[in-house]
């Protein structure tokens, strides 16, 4: 029997993903039924974003959980879901296979920033250290190779850089971030395209330049700190 404080962290954990799920919609890092947010609710289970919905207007009760052994999911914390065909996220194996491999992580958020997806696509990378804020309070942004979306090669291909890593960026398939909450992931998001934006900005303006290495070194002693 799940009991009433469970069931007021799982309701405030749906508003939570609702909230931040618009925010996502509203800055234009998602379009369409694009992206997906997942929070772990419990040692095995999920509350996740349903597949085939816009982001930008999903309701609480529209969430699903999930178990994470089967990676299948069911509506719940609703008196009326016969309206709802609900089905998680057709990323979900992606999502599983980060709270698989971090067991620090509470919430992971897929998105696909223009920016930075169009940077992949350019070949570029934003793994080059030239901003301190960026260093301190995400590290090193790799890019995953491509992978088909929405198949098990996304979990295979994120599975080790994200052991490391808070902020994937996903070859032509936008970003990943992760956090101990759903707010956090999203925070780590918008600095990732805010780093797009200004890197990509620089090679407009003809040449990126990088950080000395021992600014590098002082700012990873002080992200270590934090």
């Amino acid at each position: 029997m799940i009991n009433n404080a469970y069931r007021k962290r799982e309701k405030e954990l749906r508003q939570e993903i609702v909230r931040i799920c618009r925010l996502m919609w509203e800055k234009g890092f998602i379009s369409g039924t694009d992206g997906n947010v997942s929070a772990r609710l419990s040692e095995k289970s999920l509350l996740v974003t349903p597949q085939g919905y816009s982001k930008g207007f999903l309701k609480p009760e529209q969430l699903v959980v999930v178990d994470m052994e089967r990676g299948r999911g069911e509506g719940r914390c609703s008196n009326d879901l016969s309206r709802y065909k609900l089905k998680p996220t057709a990323e979900i194996l992606m999502h599983i296979e980060v709270y698989r491999q971090r067991p620090d992580v509470g919430a992971a958020i897929h998105a696909h920033p223009p920016i930075t997806t169009a940077i992949t696509i350019a070949g570029l990378s934003l793994s080059l250290p030239v901003l301190p804020e960026v260093i301190v309070t995400i590290g090193t942004v790799p890019t995953v190779p491509y992978a088909t979306p929405s198949t098990p090669r996304c979990a295979d291909a994120i599975r080790e850089l994200i052991r490391e890593y808070d902020a994937l960026v996903l070859d032509r398939h936008g970003t990943l971030t992760v956090g101990e909450t759903p707010f956090d992931a999203y925070m780590k998001l918008e600095k990732v395209e805010h780093l797009a934006k200004i890197i990509w900005a620089a090679y407009l303006l003809g040449k990126v330049t990088t950080l000395p290495l021992e600014e590098i070194d002082k700012l990873g002693k002080m992200r270590l700190k934090t």
